[in-house]
């Protein structure tokens, strides 16, 4: 399948592909890092909370990553999580990625963050009579925030990763499916075949945002991300993850190698698997990624 047919099938509208301009901006010195809060428009007459993080020496062009928030049913944190972390991380990722030469962007996903306000299941509902998808939806968002990333003056547009967990890994590797730009990406704890979770029941473990009719019928998780090749791809999961169970990974991994192989790029597709983790990040995981993202410097 091209990365066209996919947008299709997930319903990926299509919005104008130019920069984005970006409102309210308020710039912050902190602590040796420069955070950026500004509104970025979507091109369809919305508007998302950003939050940016870069170093404070002036520099550039720099790799740059595009950091997919997670869901967690917290849908007061949406973007914050850049700044402010989660139960499941180790800790904040925007600091970190700023202190070691990387300007990161997060922006709120729908029914997140400043978006809150709107509900998941009634717009998941909503959009689906309409013919269209909330993952659709959210990629679209997405891609308007890559564009914003690689028309900075301080960003290598060669060299933007995507990188989310939970529900931004699904959001990471499907981003990077879809749009052959993203120079590499990684994630954590969401990587399963979706076949295998509905023979089980965990697929109800999954919020209603990856929905997409008639997927299964053309694609599964494992081909999109195999869709990543030839470019590197990080893959993290814990065993004791209710949303990753053991025989769903193991589905969607040699499906994804399967395509690997074929490109020539087995040793592009990595792979770390912790067996007494559950759906959270564990310090070799982020080792992992950083190790991974340094690549870029």
């Amino acid at each position: 399948m091209t990365p066209d047919a996919l947008r299709r099938l997930i319903r990926v509208p299509a919005r104008p592909r130019n920069p984005r301009p970006v409102l309210a901006r308020q710039v912050e010195d902190t602590d040796g890092y420069v955070v950026e809060t500004f509104l970025i428009d979507l091109g369809d007459g919305r508007r998302a909370r950003a939050f940016l993080t870069r170093p404070a020496a002036p520099g550039g062009p720099l790799p740059a990553v595009l950091y997919c928030h997670a869901h967690g049913a917290r849908y007061d944190i949406g973007a914050a999580e850049l700044l402010d972390g989660r139960p499941s991380l180790l800790g904040p990722w925007g600091p970190l990625l700023a202190r070691r030469g990387f300007v990161t962007l997060c922006l709120d996903m729908p029914t997140f963050g400043d978006s809150a306000h709107e509900k998941e299941d009634a717009l998941s509902k909503a959009l689906l009579w309409q013919g269209k998808t909330l993952m659709g939806e959210m990629l679209a968002d997405l891609l308007a925030g890559f564009d914003h990333l690689a028309a900075r003056v301080d960003v290598d547009p060669a060299r933007i990763a995507a990188f989310g967990l939970s529900m931004g890994a699904t959001h990471a590797y499907v981003l990077a499916a879809i749009e052959p730009r993203i120079a590499r990406v990684a994630h954590l704890c969401c990587f399963a075949d979706l076949a295998t979770l509905i023979r089980t029941g965990a697929h109800d473990l999954h919020g209603h945002y990856m929905t997409i009719p008639g997927l299964l019928a053309e694609m599964s998780f494992g081909r999109i991300a195999g869709m990543v090749a030839p470019r590197p791809q990080l893959i993290c999961t814990g065993d004791r993850d209710p949303l990753t169970p053991p025989d769903a990974v193991e589905a969607a991994f040699a499906e994804c190698i399967a395509a690997y192989r074929t490109a020539g790029a087995e040793a592009s597709l990595l792979r770390l698997a912790e067996p007494d983790t559950g759906h959270v990040e564990t310090p070799p995981m982020r080792e992992a990624v950083l190790s991974f993202l340094d690549v870029m410097g």
